[in-house]
């Protein structure tokens, strides 16, 4: 097992007016899963196929361990890749499909047969090693997937987008399989996902890329505590953070037509007007603050989302914020929210972190 390093890693593709991938700065600790989010056609997917070889790269190195293999072949890189479609060969049986990559290594038949039950156990396979894909679940697929490449016992797993087939109850039970063998085994994991929930819940710390840029690499809950940027801010968390320009005054920031302290340190680089972001649960229902038109009210039981509009110096702003779900408002009905003074995060003019 080894680290990851991307070296102000570049890749820009012909005809393209920016790079796909721009001067990435990443360290993957050994053993670390590490996730890559982002929207779609962000880099994120090309960063990692650069990983694997299969991408050229215009500038900058790749590191796996102390060696560089920025031009060494695929092949010859030690790492192993799951892919969103399986990739399981149909006439072959669990255990074969398995076994595959050690059999055409010419490791011996006891050797593999030893890797694939000892992966089986792990991935709940162990009664379906005889069956053939077809008579396997979507879950199970991919699991077969996985078991494939742990039996290799690489270096590292490189795994991009591998629950996007899956429905929604089986993609939660299966990244929780999957999170938790890979801290079993302690491969070093690159995971590529665009699904900022699954980002979340499954790495030890998140990448978030946007236009081929990475905006901020940290343990999941920095990146929702602390965002680096209004982009960060708005992408992690669901709902997304209420994102609002506001005026500043003497003491804070005003929003509507109250006040809201904040601290002087934060203040020292802002400008007349900073960005307030705030999470819809630290956005509460209050006698007086901002007043909000209720367009729809999203009930969960324990809890609601109460999506509205508000005025700020004229301009309408989509604001939404966390409720108690038994006293959640009527649709159409006008309410006053008030932001926690010490949850508030500030952005500047270029939407950096203040503070």
């Amino acid at each position: 097992m080894a680290g990851v390093t991307y070296d102000a890693v570049t890749r820009r593709y012909p005809g393209s007016s920016r790079p796909a991938v721009d001067a990435l700065d990443l360290d993957v600790a050994d053993g670390e899963f590490l996730v890559l989010v982002g929207p779609s056609g962000c880099g994120k997917t090309t960063s990692l196929r650069m990983l694997a070889g299969l991408e050229d790269i215009d500038g900058g190195r790749i590191r796996i361990g102390d060696r560089d293999v920025t031009r060494v072949a695929p092949e010859e890189r030690d790492i192993a890749m799951v892919f969103q479609n399986y990739a399981l060969y149909p006439h072959m049986s669990v255990a074969a499909n398995m076994g595959f990559a050690l059999k055409m290594a010419g490791t011996p038949k006891s050797e593999i047969a030893r890797r694939v039950a000892e992966a089986a156990r792990g991935l709940d396979l162990a009664p379906y090693l005889d069956r053939k894909p077809r008579g396997l679940s979507g879950g199970q697929r991919q699991r077969v997937a996985m078991g494939r490449a742990i039996v290799r016992q690489p270096q590292a797993f490189l795994m991009d987008e591998p629950l996007s087939n899956l429905d929604a109850r089986l993609r939660v039970q299966t990244r929780t399989q999957i999170a938790s063998l890979q801290r079993r085994l302690g491969v070093t994991t690159v995971y590529v996902t665009h699904d900022q929930v699954e980002a979340m819940t499954m790495g030890d710390r998140v990448a978030v890329v946007k236009d081929g840029l990475l905006q901020q690499c940290a343990a999941p809950g920095e990146l929702y505590d602390r965002p680096a940027n209004t982009f960060v801010a708005g992408f992690v968390g669901s709902p997304a953070m209420n994102l609002l320009t506001v005026p500043v005054t003497g003491d804070g920031v005003r929003l509507g037509g109250i006040d809201v302290p904040v601290e002087r340190d934060a203040m020292r680089d802002a400008g007349p007007t900073v960005t307030v972001g705030v999470r819809p649960e630290d956005l509460r229902l209050a006698h007086d603050g901002l007043p909000l038109e209720v367009d729809l009210v999203e009930e969960l039981g324990a809890d609601a989302y109460v999506y509205g509009r508000a005025r700020l110096d004229g301009t309408e702003h989509q604001v939404v914020s966390r409720v108690n779900g038994r006293q959640s408002p009527a649709r159409g009905a006008i309410v006053h929210v008030a932001p926690d003074p010490e949850r508030v995060h500030l952005f500047d003019g270029g939407s950096r972190r203040l503070g």
